[in-house]
């Protein structure tokens, strides 16, 4: 399925620009259209925030520039919800369903984003049924998915994950695939020649580089091989365990989202 519109989201963070730059270079990568959004929440008992809706009409200038000068198709959708209490997941989520790839940023801890809820990349994940590519808070981006490198764990998660990345890897100019799993569990022996036979059937050439196994911790495997690698996309399914009736990230992608270097496309 080819990428034919994509949604970015933005917000008064300094690492906004540098989204909204890479936004542009995958929309020009694949043809597509861009919508910005910049939500601005209605929260109870508070009045308007006039400081957001400055912001807000600032991007709305910014992208109309950047999207101009581009030369790609792109429209504003920068909106408050009408209904009391809506906060700026509600606002994303309702526009995230009518999209083909949702773009967000890293939440920065130390910083964090007025109005943007700390969760808001986790939250998309597990609800909007969309890729989101997470895009780190630190550092700018020259390329979009020229190098990718795949965390393959055989399972529903891994599985989506590839489908959803697909359109991205046919025009990838460097696809690793990397074990995320024990190599000596039993029954698992075949899956990487599988996979990477399903790959070659849509003109992927992959290579498998390394397989994560002992005691290491499979995140800071993945995080340090992206940047052995010179990756600039990393793609990953996300399990999401229920734990006390909550559903939340596992260990893994929660590591991953806290301490990505680069930008990390995740479905669920």
């Amino acid at each position: 399925m080819a990428i034919r519109d994509i949604l970015v989201h933005l917000d008064s963070s300094a690492a906004a620009s540098a989204r909204l730059e890479l936004a542009i270079l995958y929309a020009r990568k694949h043809g597509a259209k861009l919508r910005g959004l910049y939500p601005i929440p209605n929260p109870y008992y508070e009045p308007r925030d006039l400081e957001e809706e400055s912001n807000a009409e600032r991007f709305e200038q910014l992208f109309g520039e950047k999207t101009a000068a581009a030369g790609i198709a792109s429209e504003w959708v920068g909106l408050d919800l009408s209904a009391v209490g809506a906060s700026a997941t509600d606002i994303v989520l309702l526009r995230a369903y009518y999209t083909d790839l949702v773009i967000v940023g890293q939440t920065n801890y130390r910083s964090p984003s007025r109005n943007v809820p700390t969760d808001l990349p986790e939250r998309l994940v597990m609800a909007c049924g969309r890729p989101v590519l997470v895009v780190p808070y630190a550092g700018s981006f020259a390329t979009a998915a020229d190098r990718i490198m795949i965390a393959w764990k055989a399972g529903r998660e891994s599985v989506r994950s590839i489908n959803d990345a697909l359109p991205h890897l046919e025009k990838a100019r460097f696809v690793s695939v990397i074990r995320a799993e024990d190599a000596t569990a039993a029954g698992t022996s075949g899956h990487t020649m599988e996979i990477l036979g399903f790959l070659a059937e849509h003109k992927v050439a992959a290579r498998v580089d390394q397989v994560c196994t002992g005691n290491n911790s499979i995140a800071d495997m993945l995080l340090n091989l992206t940047c052995e690698n010179a990756v600039d996309l990393l793609v990953m399914g996300v399990y999401a365990p229920t734990l006390r009736g909550n559903t939340a990230l596992s260990p893994v992608a929660r590591h991953v989202l806290k301490h990505l270097a680069v930008p990390v496309l995740m479905s669920h």
